[in-house]
């Protein structure tokens, strides 16, 4: 059985679209909302939910359309129309986005609150980094473990990857455990770099037990 390709085919991209879209219209839903759906290995696609809100994941959706989602969210909520049609939204390249959290990939990403020592943060083309945190901060205990969010964009996933891997490199925060390592190996894993994975990868993945220095 072949693996499946790391990338939608555009038609059915286009129908996951398509269906989006008929569905917001149904409930005459207006500001920033998330449709979600599951693909299976056939790239049939099935209807999961909506969130009707922004999501974690947005920068990747601003990253490869150059619209700030922020900035059109407020705008709708405060009466304006939106300036663009569904026609009038490009779609360039590959953006991956990963989530920093104050957590110990080692021990079972058990959270790891406390200061911030030293931080050092990845840049460059291509390269985005949205965070609050600043070296000498105190992760508290009481909210999610998330202190970051690192996308990186460019013309083929092949090459977000890449970006990804250096960026990630160059990404130091100091005095807590993070999910920087996790995020490290999982972009050297064959099977991430092929596309071959599904909802249950997490289920197998096993961390190198050589931690950073």
């Amino acid at each position: 059985e072949e693996s499946p390709a790391p990338n939608l085919p555009n038609d059915a991209r286009v129908a996951i679209c398509e269906a989006a879209a008929r569905l917001i219209r149904s409930v005459d839903y207006s500001n920033a909302g998330t449709v979600e759906f599951i693909v299976d290995k056939d790239n049939n696609f099935y209807f999961i939910e909506v969130n009707a809100r922004i999501q974690v994941e947005h920068p990747v959706s601003e990253q490869v359309t150059g619209i700030d989602l922020i900035e059109q969210q407020i705008r709708v909520a405060s009466g304006e129309e939106l300036a663009f049609s569904q026609a009038d939204i490009p779609c360039n390249g590959v953006a991956i986005e990963v989530r920093i959290n104050a957590e110990d990939p080692f021990n079972d990403f058990r959270p790891h609150p406390g200061k911030i020592t030293e931080l050092h943060s990845p840049g460059g083309h291509g390269v985005r980094l949205d965070t609050h945190v600043y070296a000498g901060y105190t992760i508290p205990p009481n909210y999610d473990s998330m202190i970051a969010k690192l996308i990186t964009t460019a013309q083929t996933r092949e090459e977000a990857i890449s970006k990804m891997r250096r960026a990630l490199d160059e990404f130091v925060i100091e005095g807590i455990k993070t999910t920087i390592p996790f995020h490290r190996q999982l972009m050297d894993h064959p099977d991430f770099i092929e596309g071959n994975f599904t909802t249950a990868f997490m289920d197998s993945f096993e961390m190198s037990e050589i931690e950073e220095e």
